[in-house]
């Protein structure tokens, strides 16, 4: 009779403890399917949206090219475009992204930005005015103030306000449609694009320059930090030289039809591809692994010094051409 009587209860006690030994089993799946997810998210991200897009046959297309216009500004145009829009700008990218977790692409970026920045100010000082003391365009100076925001700006930066801020491709839209409305101006002869010598002079001038000092930030790293085991910084710099390079080289080559006619005056037809190519060696370089070895080091490379070697030599070519304009 006892037996009779628990059997309920212990009937009860063994069918709860299977329904919570079945729960559990139920769980063990899907929290192995959250865990693969929260693993993969970010490998998997970055896989899909690393993009060091180094092609030097890109062209413009689109309405980033206008006819009649410069072809170094619808370059501009065009390489915005491509990192903003085409490809997503990486720099900014808050931590809950996977993109986050990425630095070649965003330094790579950023550099050729920088190279775009550092070109609309001659835009703006030199080849868009008629001389130093005439009114400057309102769309260059437009276009060059709103391409040295900082890259690096998401739409909430609590640094600044607790308020939403412009991010940094929406800035560098807004000197994308910039340079076309300059571009679309100078078309229709409403805008200004000197193609005298001292113009180009000054503007090769500046880029050396510019140029010059990503050289002496490669010969200060190597000086701090070459031989170091381990050096998570030595690709940082390599890749915004990199993009800085590219964006030059696809400036200069575009320039190079702009001021077709001085080129082929001064005959520096050859002297222009000599430094191109030097550019294009710098955009060549694509490592596996950036590694700042000793320079003298018998078993391991030095990427930032080959890459410093090309630098300088493009600098040495630039200045070259300088020489040959004074003339």
């Amino acid at each position: 009779m006892s037996e009779i009587g628990n059997s309920g209860p212990e009937k009860k006690r063994i069918g709860t403890n299977r329904v919570g030994a079945a729960a559990k089993r139920s769980w063990k799946p899907i929290a192995l399917i959250l865990l693969f997810i929260v693993v993969a998210y970010y490998p998997v991200g970055m896989f899909m949206i690393n993009n060091i897009e180094d092609d030097v046959d890109f062209t413009p297309s689109g309405e980033n090219v206008v006819a009649g216009g410069s072809k170094a500004v619808d370059m501009m145009a065009g390489l915005i475009d491509r990192e903003i829009n085409v490809n997503r700008w990486t720099a900014n990218d808050p931590f809950f992204m996977p993109s986050a977790a990425l630095d070649n692409m965003p330094n790579y970026q950023q550099g050729v930005i920088s190279a775009l920045a550092r070109f609309s100010f001659e835009l703006t000082d030199q080849i868009g005015r008629t001389r130093g003391s005439s009114q400057t365009d309102p769309d260059l100076q437009e276009a060059a103030g709103l391409l040295q925001y900082s890259g690096t700006k998401w739409a909430w930066d609590p640094s600044i306000s607790w308020l939403p801020t412009a991010a940094s491709e929406e800035q560098y839209e807004k000197a994308r449609k910039s340079l076309i409305k300059y571009n679309q101006r100078l078309a229709a002869g409403n805008a200004v694009f000197e193609k005298r010598a001292d113009n180009l002079l000054a503007t090769l001038d500046r880029i050396a320059l510019d140029i010059g000092s990503s050289t002496a930030a490669i010969d200060q790293h190597i000086d701090e930090n070459a031989g170091s085991f381990i050096d998570f910084k030595a690709d940082d710099l390599f890749y915004d030289i990199k993009g800085q390079s590219y964006g030059y080289y696809m400036i200069l080559k575009s320039l190079a039809q702009d001021y077709e006619t001085l080129i082929k005056e001064r005959e520096l037809g050859n002297a222009w591809a000599q430094m191109l190519s030097s550019l294009k060696s710098v955009i060549e370089l694509n490592p596996i692994v950036v590694v700042n070895a000793a320079p003298d080091s018998q078993f391991l490379p030095n990427h930032l010094a080959a890459q410093g070697f090309y630098v300088l030599r493009a600098r040495a070519q630039l200045q070259e051409i300088s020489n040959i304009l004074l003339k």
